[in-house]
């Protein structure tokens, strides 16, 4: 099979099958995602064999796994080994995906939808209220803008790195675009912060009385408590990992909500495709932040 072994020139080359073990999936995969945390395992461990999320057909089960698996095509997250044709999984750790829906649309949904709509449901976010949605142009950005259009936002004001962003953002359903080197003084009910770092602070003071803040960016950022108190703000923040180990069935449940969704044509995925054998110019897109939606690889 192709894989892609993280060190040299980043070439796919031919490796064998791998064999799947106790209590996992081997998935001959359509499509896996290129994501920021990869670009940053990679400067740290050039040699790192990373995971990410991946959409395929289950061909192959392991000992103590329900063979019924076998054929069905699902999407996932497999945590080592995905830049490959075949990856090994966890069935915990994937859902079967809907008759008709495309790979591209799976994979954007089965993290990034997942991300959007977990972040929307910790901030308690509610039909009628004005929102604010950092990183908006990312693979989970820019399904939060559109998810939080679909659930009745009043207002959806959308935050990227760059002005040339702005067209993307608004045709995803946001009513107004700020950039990270602009003031910022219109005040919101709710923040989904995919950014971090200093834009932690800017989204604590344009919160609302009794605002909610829900960061789900890896990006450090520090929070003044007294800056909350005065307004009884909130900050919170959500991981679908973590989240999905302690509350399975509440992630089965955003995991229906979302294919609905995406069948009624309430949220459209935006991606870009490139093939295996350019995954460095899709991580370049990522690490340039020049990705509008998500950014993946095909195999199949």
């Amino acid at each position: 099979m192709l894989k892609v072994l993280f060190s040299g020139l980043r070439e796919p080359v031919e490796v064998d099958r791998p064999v799947p073990g106790p209590g996992q999936l081997l998935i001959h995969s359509e499509v896996v995602g290129v994501h920021l945390g990869l670009v940053r395992m990679l400067g740290a461990d050039a040699a790192a064999d990373p995971g990410a999320e991946v959409v395929g057909t289950v061909v192959e089960v392991g000992p103590e796994v329900d063979a019924a698996w076998v054929g069905k095509r699902v999407g996932g997250v497999v945590f080592s080994g995905a830049y490959a044709e075949y990856a090994l999984a966890a069935p915990a750790l994937v859902t079967e995906i809907p008759a008709g829906v495309g790979a591209a649309d799976a994979l954007a949904v089965v993290r990034g939808g997942l991300v959007a709509l977990g972040a929307l449901r910790a901030g308690r976010f509610t039909a009628g209220e004005s929102i604010m949605i950092t990183g908006a142009a990312s693979g989970s950005g820019h399904l939060a803008v559109q998810l939080a259009r679909a659930l009745g936002a009043a207002r959806v004001i959308a935050a990227v790195s760059s002005a040339d962003k702005a067209g993307f953002v608004r045709d995803c359903g946001a009513d107004a675009v700020l950039t990270y080197d602009e003031p910022w003084t219109e005040r919101v009910d709710v923040i989904l912060d995919g950014v971090g770092g200093d834009q932690v602070r800017r989204c604590v003071e344009v919160l609302a009385p009794q605002g909610r803040l829900v960061a789900y960016s890896a990006g450090r950022g520090a929070v003044d408590v007294n800056a909350l108190l005065a307004e009884l703000k909130t900050v919170t923040g959500f991981s679908v990992g973590l989240f999905a180990r302690t509350r399975p069935e509440v992630i089965e449940s955003y995991r229906a909500e979302l294919w609905k969704l995406l069948a009624e044509g309430a949220i459209r995925p935006r991606h870009t495709v490139l093939p295996l054998d350019r995954i460095d110019e899709a991580m370049g897109l990522i690490t340039a932040r020049r990705n509008l939606g998500r950014v993946m690889v095909r195999l199949a």
